[in-house]
């Protein structure tokens, strides 16, 4: 993969991660703290998290094509950085204060990322076809 396609992949999951975790609290707020509302501070730091979980994903850029096993190695290296880096910022921040935030935090970084990670495979789904039809009507052409 190119640097520019990384640097817009990182771009759109930054975004996808924004979203999914506004879409999480928001729901999550209208079950345990339906008073609650979101203020700019708040936006702030989703965005900056958002920004900082997409930007850990150096761990999974390779200019070179790597085989499925180790791709499958630095995702559960890159899941668990992620975990450990926004917690970390969130203890330091003040934003965890006890164990059952934590949890809850823990488990929101969970979702969110089994959302981007889905979304990606459909993505490279979707692409691999692409590319696949092009390669049979090239394939035609040729005969």
């Amino acid at each position: 993969m190119k640097l520019s396609e990384f640097v817009k992949k990182t771009i759109n999951n930054a975004l996808i991660i924004f979203a999914s975790i506004i879409i999480i609290i928001t729901v999550l707020r209208q079950f345990f703290y339906p008073e609650m509302v979101f203020d700019v501070k708040s936006i702030y730091i989703i965005m900056s998290f958002s920004l900082l979980g997409a930007l850990t994903g150096f761990i999974l850029y390779s200019p070179n094509d790597i085989s499925e096993k180790k791709m499958r190695v630095r995702i559960a290296i890159h899941f668990l950085a992620l975990e450990i880096i926004l917690i970390s910022l969130s203890i330091v921040s003040g934003i965890v204060n006890s164990v059952s935030t934590l949890l809850i935090l823990a488990l929101e970084i969970a979702v969110v990322y089994a959302v981007v990670r889905l979304l990606s495979w459909q993505n490279d789904k979707k692409e691999a076809q692409r590319i696949n039809e092009k390669l049979k009507k090239l394939k035609k052409e040729s005969i």
